[in-house]
């Protein structure tokens, strides 16, 4: 099968992959949580708290081809694959994509600069996903972007150079890793079939294979938290690899393969060595409740509720987490919208996009990024440093609050629509004779109030640019 087709085949199942991946393959978030008690990690986490937007890359093997990362090597029911093809076949296919993998236009200055004037400020970056390939130059495993033919790039060691554009750009800096492994022979161990996503082999019967295992993940992230400089994430994925004793009614509602048996990484090791290399360090232990998962991460989807935890929903810009050749991309005005409710329910968003196979952003994910930032360029400060007040919407108007007692109004407007004469809320009422500012121009707006009903006039200008603003902000002293 050629790989053009291969790829069609296959684009076919990480397009339909967010629908039908909310029981099978995306996590949700957990229902407990466990607030941290360090004081570092505490100060760490109110000031990623602030940051409000972030940007996860998914770059690796997947990105060869065009196709949803990782999970076509995957033997579960859900995953579509070309039936004229072996799995252990595929598997080899895919694992040779190492020797494609080539970015020679590797430019991480370039993608730290778009994503600054998106208004981002924290990044996560795929160091190693499920499919075990590695991002950076561990000396734990030779399946790594440095030993293939980019090996001999003065760049060769990808997260090195990601880390340094971003921190050099300000952004909080996180390293996503994958707790499970499919190419380590000591999770999916060529002695038996790979029947779903979880370690394939009886750990009762083979302990010493599971230690070698725990070893090496807990020797990867050492390498992580020792050589890549200033940490303030580890981003662990993979949440089926948990203790026995956290696999509760939750995780089982996800419709994946659970066994009955303990996948025990041994995070409080892991813990402890990273946090002495990287004091305050916020964990994510997706969806492992406990306090190694210092935030919440709810994804493809925004919460109904706020939730009373810190957390952030992990949002794609387009269909896929990594990239894929003719994707669909949400408009700035959908990313700017959900950004919004997001804040306004006390949430980060996390925003999902991939790199190409040659270390380029594709340009209409670039064109987007830029939209979304001239919006935050002005209205930012109903965003950024704030926090989720008591009544945070009605309707399409959501609601913030500054650290300093300003609150602010963000109306998200229709798109392709012209931009209305008023606009009016309930709740969130100004204080008598206070001034009400909008910030797309600086300017004070007319406002009256009918009891808790909250209505102003708009400049005319605005009604001459229908379809510009995806939201207006306004910032006044509330009651």
């Amino acid at each position: 099968m050629k790989k053009a087709t291969l790829a069609l085949a296959l684009l076919a199942a990480a397009s339909a992959l967010p629908a039908h991946a909310q029981q099978q393959g995306i996590h949700q978030q957990s229902t407990e949580y466990e607030a941290p008690t360090d004081p570092l990690v505490v100060q760490k986490l109110d000031k990623w708290r602030d940051q409000k937007f972030g940007l996860i890359l998914h770059w690796g093997l997947y990105a060869v081809p065009g196709i949803i990362e990782s999970w076509s090597i995957c033997s579960e029911d859900w995953i579509e694959r070309d039936s004229t093809i072996a799995y252990e076949d595929y598997k080899k296919r895919y694992w040779d994509y190492s020797k494609q993998f080539n970015p020679v236009k590797f430019n991480p200055e370039q993608w730290a600069s778009v994503a600054k004037k998106a208004g981002m400020r924290y990044l996560v970056f795929t160091t190693k996903h499920h499919d075990g390939f590695n991002m950076f130059d561990t000396k734990q495993s030779d399946f790594k972007i440095s030993s293939g033919p980019f090996k001999d790039n003065p760049r060769a060691d990808v997260a090195k150079y990601v880390f340094d554009a971003f921190r050099k750009e300000g952004f909080m800096i996180g390293a996503y890793f994958s707790k499970p492994d499919w190419h380590s022979q000591d999770f999916w161990w060529s002695k038996y079939a790979t029947p779903n996503r979880n370690v394939n082999y009886d750990i009762k019967k083979y302990p010493w294979r599971w230690k070698k295992y725990q070893d090496f993940t807990y020797n990867q992230i050492s390498e992580l938290m020792h050589n890549y400089g200033s940490m303030d994430i580890l981003w662990l994925d993979g949440g089926w690899v948990r203790p026995k004793e956290t696999v509760n009614a939750e995780v089982r509602s996800w419709g994946a393969p659970i066994p009955e048996f303990s996948q025990d990484v041994n995070m409080p090791r892991i813990a402890t060595m990273a946090r002495q290399a990287q004091p305050g360090l916020l964990m994510v232990d997706r969806t492992v409740h406990g306090p190694y998962e210092n935030y919440q991460t709810p994804e493809q989807r925004v919460p109904d509720k706020p939730l009373a935890n810190p957390w952030e929903s992990c949002l794609t810009l387009a269909n896929n987490w990594g990239y894929v050749p003719n994707d669909v991309y949400k408009s700035p005005a959908t990313i700017v919208h959900s950004l919004v409710e997001v804040v306004a329910k006390g949430g980060s968003l996390l925003l999902g996009v991939g790199p190409r196979p040659d270390g380029t952003l594709d340009q209409e994910a670039v064109t987007r990024l830029a939209a979304i930032g001239k919006w935050l360029d002005v209205n930012g400060p109903a965003i950024y440093n704030t926090r989720a007040t008591p009544r945070f919407q009605d309707g399409r108007t959501y609601f913030t609050q500054g650290k300093q007692g300003t609150r602010y109004a963000i109306a998200c407007l229709p798109e392709k629509q012209a931009t209305p004469a008023t606009l009016s809320w309930t709740g969130n009422v100004p204080k008598k004779g206070a001034k009400m500012t909008l910030l797309q121009t600086g300017k004070e707006v007319k406002w009256t109030a009918t009891g808790d009903k909250v209505t102003l006039q708009l400049p005319a200008s605005l009604a001459k640019q229908a379809g510009t603003y995806p939201a207006l902000a306004f910032a006044y002293a509330a009651e």
